[in-house]
């Protein structure tokens, strides 16, 4: 059985929506945000501090875009992994990397300086430095999209799953009216999954279930 331990709408969204995907069997522990502060002893489980973690058997991993790379490559025989042998290998591995490394981290800037550090210590304009930071390397996608529906090799892989959760968290930061036309369209194909919608219900009645609120950050708004 896998457990991954999740925050509301966290990174570790990455690999719960991903295991949503593949149909696999699951343990989910949830947390309040952020877990380094609320819950001490989950230093135990990651000394990072930080969500994901995920266990396999012997498998630790606390990385969000690998954890969605390793479970597709699990499966093996999925529509969600991409093969070395496929034309669409090399763009499937760098818009992997390219969600968490190029688009969710402007954005944890803009959590910290806009919500998450104290009044007198948040910076309006670094905040909107690193939205517009985000926005504008988000726009690299616009090309891709006016032609295909997906990142890589014509179907919906981990690689829409890494990119799709830093659409979430922009969506959270109020930042969805940004988009351009292409990304918008491209966000609404990917949240219409039964695969996002059962991870969006999982993770609300886990919450529920283990007393932890459902709202995903303090200050961060609810998708609707």
């Amino acid at each position: 059985m896998i457990t991954l331990y999740h925050c509301m709408s966290a990174r570790s969204f990455r690999p719960l929506w991903m295991l949503e995907e593949l149909g696999l069997p699951y343990e989910l522990k949830m947390l309040a945000f952020p877990p380094r502060v609320t819950e001490k002893s989950y230093l135990e489980v990651n000394p990072l501090g930080t969500v994901p973690a995920l266990f396999d058997g012997d498998v630790r991993m606390t990385e969000s875009a690998a954890i969605c790379q390793y479970l597709a490559a699990r499966v093996g025989d999925t529509p969600l992994n991409v093969a070395p042998n496929e034309a669409g290998y090399a763009a499937y591995l760098n818009y992997l990397h390219f969600g968490e490394a190029t688009l969710t981290f402007p954005q944890t800037l803009v959590l910290r300086y806009a919500y998450f550090e104290t009044a007198e210590r948040r910076v309006p304009q670094v905040a909107d430095d690193y939205a517009k930071w985000f926005l504008a390397r988000l726009r690299s996608l616009d090309p891709i999209l006016a032609q295909h529906d997906y990142l890589a090799a014509d179907r919906f892989t981990a690689a829409d799953v890494s990119v799709g959760y830093a659409l979430l968290l922009a969506e959270h930061l109020g930042l969805k009216l940004r988009f351009s036309p292409a990304v918008l369209a491209y966000w609404e194909r990917l949240r219409k999954r039964d695969g996002f919608r059962r991870a969006m219900d999982s993770q609300e009645r886990a919450a529920l279930a283990q007393g932890i609120s459902t709202v995903p950050a303090p200050g961060v708004r609810p998708t609707t």
